[in-house]
């Protein structure tokens, strides 16, 4: 399935090897991503605070700075030239809108500062899907920083998932049933397909797909696009 790509399709071009530079390598989905990184040979090396060192998986290398303020590890993204940014606040919800504005907001203008500076060649960013009828401060927070990344003129691939299941997070499995009925009726179609639930799993293999195969310009991958990585790979 062809992935949404927009600044007019931008050339995607296939390396074997990258170096990677993470953030959030100790949440929900960098503790699944940078096993999977290191089997398949690209060296990590991995942003945490001092003592989080031994949540990181073997083979990681840990670099020790605060995710909200870039001069705390810039000098040390180097040799990476991918960057991916998974910072933010744990289950997000509605009643979390200062906490966004705190953590989410300067945490991304904080990457994306670095990565600039650093001189990196692809910037992975993780947003939300929208637009939502739901969750406004948080898909205001994750489209300022889409701006940014936009205007900083880095070559960059934005995913949007909605919710991603997996261990913890599993109650939106009640769910399918009515987004099988809201897909197949043509009002409620784009909105349901748009704001679809992807598993743990196909948000990995999307992170890895757009490791693996980096762009020269923007890629935003919607939902549709991340539920179908694993056949990319």
């Amino acid at each position: 399935m062809r992935s949404c790509i927009e600044d007019d399709a931008p050339d995607v071009m296939t390396s074997p090897l990258h170096h990677v530079f993470i953030t959030g390598g100790t949440g929900y989905l960098g503790r699944e991503l940078i096993p999977q990184l290191l089997v398949r040979n690209h060296p990590v090396r991995a942003l945490v605070r001092p003592a989080s060192e031994g949540k990181l998986p073997k083979g990681c290398e840990p670099i020790l700075g605060d995710a909200l303020r870039q001069e705390t590890f810039v000098n040390q993204i180097a040799p990476a030239d991918t960057f991916i940014q998974l910072v933010g606040v744990q289950h997000p919800s509605p009643a979390k809108a200062a906490q966004f504005q705190a953590v989410d907001l300067p945490a991304g203008m904080a990457g994306l500062r670095a990565a600039v500076e650093a001189g990196i060649r692809h910037f992975i960013y993780l947003s939300v899907a929208q637009p939502a009828p739901i969750m406004k401060a948080y898909i205001e927070v994750r489209s300022n920083c889409e701006a940014a990344i936009r205007a900083a003129g880095l070559n960059a691939t934005i995913l949007r998932p909605w919710y991603v299941l997996g261990p913890g997070h599993r109650w939106p499995y009640v769910l399918l049933p009515l987004y099988k009925v809201m897909e197949a009726l043509p009002p409620t179609r784009d909105g349901a397909r748009r704001l679809g639930l992807v598993t743990l799993r196909q948000m990995v293999d999307s992170l890895i797909g757009a490791v693996e195969n980096p762009v020269e310009g923007i890629r935003t991958m919607e939902v549709p696009q991340i539920r179908t990585a694993s056949q990319r790979l």
